[in-house]
């Protein structure tokens, strides 16, 4: 066992801090960042959590480790944050990722507001039917990252001996969940908290939204493109507009459950498919600076949000699992909106206003690691220990630690030579850590932190 940290303190000196530094690579345990109880407008109301998996600052913290830690790939190589980028609404400009044995049959889906959707399935396919189980399959597949048990690739199991040799694991592990074992579970309850708490609601239709009774009503921030763009959007064909919001309801856009195939067929590689029903969120379509956050479509074959508005505008053709929504006129033929170029303009004016800018700079969803690799987690937070007398010969030593984690509290007489006073003290809810302690000859007392 080796300690990680500790804490000094005595009845001479009243507390000497645990040793901290600022910069890349370290994650203060003892001040995490706020990821369970972030602002969410009241128009937004979609929310597919499994139950029992609600967002904590403990497991989405380990759960941001998990993501950028690449040690989670068979050669150490590739992480989901690699083919799911902060710097494009977590998805990949390249049109198909790249893994340990090869690339992505699809295109990488944004991940930003996956939790505010009625949809509770994932992939393209839909195939995993939560987001917890979608988490780790892609560490399982051998393309991607490499720990499939089969095509020469080590199983499933020997991740989780790797990841429980790791320190860090250990530690974090027993903050989240009161022990440090290491399970596919686990792993799986922390990444889907994480990446549902990855939230975008600062764009300027957000901004327009906040100022109106209903989201039908002209936003006074938009231009007069953007707004004509908006009732396009809204509207049914049968009304005067293009029937986006059919499928793509505001204010999460996200995408009916019920719907269907969009008439974008092919494969990458060549091929066709019909199984892709799912899409991302609208949101954060394009960069703050304009530029689109990767291809569009799982096959990425639409490059641009003008040739997006094109595809819809006329369905290049038929197929078995065609949506009906798209049939014009329904049973039969594909949709033909006949919109005018300045209608297509405004379309795309309003889609840019789903834009957000915190998502692409927030500490909370960045990457924890420096740039060698490395991580360090503080456990006892750089301030003083303090103690106070509780009797004639007693006081109270109190420090502020991780809450769920367990100490010990160590004496010595030299400073040199200690001895375990309490070998198991848990840090309460709150994370304060406190013993009674003897004020009687020179003594010295710490805190000490132990890898599980």
């Amino acid at each position: 066992m080796k300690v990680l940290a500790y804490a000094v303190l005595s009845t001479l000196l009243l507390g000497v801090p645990a040793s901290a530094r600022a910069g890349d690579g370290i994650i203060d345990l003892t001040n995490l960042a706020n990821y369970a109880s972030q602002d969410v407008p009241a128009y937004i109301t979609r929310n597919n959590t499994t139950a029992g998996n609600a967002i904590t600052d403990l497991g989405a913290t380990l759960g941001r480790v998990l993501f950028y830690d690449k040690r989670l790939s068979r050669n150490d190589t590739i992480s989901c944050a690699s083919c799911h980028q902060q710097a494009h609404a977590f998805s990949d400009t390249a049109t198909a990722s790249t893994g340990v044995n090869g690339t992505t049959g699809r295109h990488s889906m944004r991940l930003i507001n996956s939790r505010f959707a009625q949809e509770v399935r994932f992939f393209w396919d839909e195939r995993a039917t939560t987001l917890e189980n979608q988490t780790t399959q892609p560490i399982r597949d051998h393309a991607e990252m490499g720990f499939s048990g089969s095509e020469g690739d080590p199983s499933f199991s020997q991740l989780l001996v790797k990841l429980a040799a790791i320190d860090e694991y250990r530690v974090l592990f027993a903050m989240t969940f009161g022990d440090p074992a290491v399970t596919e579970a686990r792993i799986q309850r922390a990444l889907a908290q994480f990446i549902r708490s990855i939230q975008s609601f600062d764009s300027r239709f957000d901004e327009g939204r906040a100022q109106v009774a209903n989201v039908n009503t002209a936003f006074p921030n938009f231009t007069p493109q953007e707004n004509t763009g908006k009732q396009l959007f809204l509207a049914a064909p049968n009304n005067g507009g293009a029937g986006c919001a059919g499928c793509h309801r505001p204010g999460e856009f996200d995408i009916d459950p019920a719907s269907r195939n969009n008439g974008v067929i092919t494969r990458i590689g060549g091929g066709t498919d019909l199984t892709n029903t799912r899409s991302p969120t609208l949101r954060d379509l394009v960069g703050p600076g304009g530029s689109s956050n990767g291809p569009f479509m799982h096959d990425g074959s639409l490059t641009t949000l003008a040739q997006v508005i094109d595809h819809y505008n006329l369905i290049p053709g038929d197929n078995d699992n065609l949506d009906q929504r798209l049939r014009r006129p329904p049973p039969a033929g594909t949709q033909s909106l006949g919109l005018t170029q300045p209608q297509k303009d405004a379309l795309v004016a309003f889609l840019q206003t789903l834009t957000g800018s915190s998502v692409y700079t927030d500490t909370r969803w960045s990457d924890p690691f420096d740039e060698e690799g490395r991580l360090a987690l503080i456990v006892f937070p750089p301030t003083q220990v303090v103690i106070k007398k509780s009797a004639a010969a007693n006081a109270i030593v109190s420090c502020q630690a991780v809450p769920g984690l367990s100490y010990q509290l160590q004496a010595s007489t030299d400073l040199a030579d200690w001895n375990q006073v309490v070998t198991t003290l848990t840090a309460d809810s709150s994370g304060l850590l406190q013993h009674s302690v003897s004020l009687t000859g020179t003594r010295f007392y710490r805190f000490a932190y132990v890898v599980p």
